[in-house]
């Protein structure tokens, strides 16, 4: 298939913890042959840039997620600046807004993902972007943004075609998952089927969404590769094009930060 990139995972997650080298061993063996493990709290994120120094395919994000947005704090927004210090943290994030579960209040959700945005300004480093039930609201705060606002990726994209087109408006990228594999998951083909092919990410978000035929069990990053193929369907393309169409916009959207092949 060719070079793929997972640009999203949850490698420090305990369900990993006894095979995480099998697990890499068999990415690499699939062709996926860089990881971004983002972080999604303090914790998550420190172990993150610990895996991006222990391995090296593997790259690091730090960030807070909405979830856990009520404990965003000073002590947080200098921690995730000292871990972006790192020379193989790519992003900040996951950050944005969660109002299908609302773990956090929305207030404090709003707080952080504000102040994560003027922290990726600041650091020169893109977004990866988490927008659940939160569409309109989300995309108010980024126009707020607007002009300059850092390159965000919308994780794990659930919209509709509307959507999708004032993501492009505002410059933004669409991360796609095992989601797109389900055969109930019109929509979502259809959003790929608008997306510039330029602007499109692959991504797991493992240990969570296992595409078919691994529903229902733990995904892992080289299952990126039934992704890449749902994709390539859907554009009528080869898989080889995929991977080297969605390696280079990896490439791109980190800042040619993801080390030499």
């Amino acid at each position: 298939m060719g070079l793929l990139i997972d640009t999203h995972t949850h490698l420090t997650d305990p369900r990993f913890a006894d095979d995480l080298d099998s697990v890499i061993a068999r990415a690499m063996q699939a062709g996926v042959e860089r990881l971004v493990v983002c972080g999604y709290d303090i914790d998550s994120s420190r172990a993150a840039v610990d895996l991006a120094d222990r391995y090296p395919n593997i790259f690091a994000t730090a960030g807070v997620h909405p979830h856990d947005s009520k404990s965003w704090d000073v002590r947080c927004v200098e921690i995730i600046r000292e871990l972006s210090a790192h020379k193989k943290t790519l992003a900040i994030g996951e950050t944005g807004l969660d109002y299908h579960y609302d773990n956090s209040p929305r207030e404090d959700q709003i707080r952080a993902f504000r102040e994560h945005i003027e922290l990726a300004i600041e650091l020169g480093k893109p977004i990866i972007l988490h927008s659940r039930s939160a569409m309109p609201e989300t995309l108010a705060i980024l126009n707020d943004f607007k002009g300059r606002l850092p390159d965000t990726v919308f994780h794990c994209f659930s919209g509709d075609e509307d959507d999708i087109q004032a993501v492009l408006e505002l410059g933004c990228w669409i991360g796609i998952d095992g989601p797109v594999t389900f055969p109930s998951s019109h929509k979502l083909r259809q959003v790929i089927a608008a997306c510039p092919k330029e602007r499109l990410l692959l991504e797991t978000d493992c240990p969570y969404m296992s595409p078919v035929p691994f529903r229902g069990k733990r995904n892992e990053p080289s299952y990126v590769t039934y992704i890449a193929k749902a994709v390539a369907q859907e554009w009528g393309v080869s898989d080889t094009q995929v991977a080297d169409t969605t390696t280079a916009n990896a490439r791109s959207f980190f800042k040619n930060a993801l080390g030499e092949d």
